[in-house]
């Protein structure tokens, strides 16, 4: 903070010798010194009143009040474009488990007297924005019991790599775990890659759709083998900041194949 601030006094000073002699004349000292002290705060939405008002009162000096205002535009650009060049230097040389970030739930429930019924829930969700590349890690876990029988084991995790190949149109991975014994198989692996297309792209809401070809590998309970096929996977991803700490998400997703098909 004290760099920033001895940056912008050393900034209002080089601008105040930058005006030609003549022209600083002008310019009442009162006006000057808010112009200045407006500079030195660093903020752009100060200076750019400060500098309206000066224009409205001595619209005579227009000139230097706008050659300040545009040096002090140029000089924040410049601050801009080097904070920027260190954050993709700082997250091209970060290691494959730094900058990630991500949140996580876990639930539990217990019930006695006529029934006895357990149930257990946890879930994590992970993602790492690169340059070009974002990963994205989840996983799941759901478990109840009641009077003394298992009634529900649900597992799953999964893995997305992404490619920028534009500002809204990237190219995705998918490898992906299931178990779930009640609805007939002990695990199923599935294998997908295809494009995506970002719907909507702001700082608060982002919805992104993407589709391809995928392969499944079902092992089904009670020894009865296995089955492979070949499917299609359609997936939509939506995230909405709504308020300051407070954020909708929701995904969904469908396999689909000739007569059959899997939503999650």
């Amino acid at each position: 903070m004290t760099c920033r601030h001895n940056n912008l006094a050393a900034l209002a000073a080089l601008l105040t010798l930058s005006i030609p002699a003549t022209a600083h004349a002008e310019l009442p000292p009162p006006v000057r010194a808010m112009i200045d002290a407006a500079i030195a705060t660093g903020d752009a939405d100060k200076v750019a009143v400060v500098t309206d008002l000066a224009l409205q009162t001595n619209p005579d000096e227009a000139d230097e009040i706008a050659a300040l205002r545009d040096a002090f535009d140029a000089h924040q650009t410049k601050l801009a474009a080097r904070a920027k060049a260190a954050q993709e230097q700082k997250i091209r040389s970060a290691g494959l488990l730094e900058n990630w970030s991500g949140e996580g739930e876990l639930g539990a429930f217990r019930a006695t007297g006529n029934s006895s019924n357990l149930g257990l829930s946890a879930g994590i969700k992970l993602k790492r924005e690169g340059i070009d590349w974002t990963h994205k890690f989840r996983a799941l876990a759901d478990y109840q019991r009641s009077e003394g029988e298992t009634t529900r084991e649900q597992f799953m995790a999964a893995y997305e790599p992404n490619y920028r190949l534009s500002r809204r149109l990237f190219a995705y991975g998918l490898a992906q775990y299931d178990r779930d014994r009640f609805q007939g198989f002990s695990a199923r692996y599935s294998l997908s890659g295809g494009l995506g297309y970002k719907a909507i792209d702001k700082e608060n809401m982002q919805l992104a759709f993407k589709a391809g070809p995928a392969w499944r590998k079902t092992i089904l309970t009670e020894d009865r083998g296995s089955t492979s096929e070949i499917s299609g996977l359609a997936a939509m991803d939506f995230d909405w900041v709504f308020a300051r700490g407070l954020k909708f998400s929701q995904s969904a997703s469908a396999f689909v194949q000739s007569g059959n098909k899997s939503i999650t």
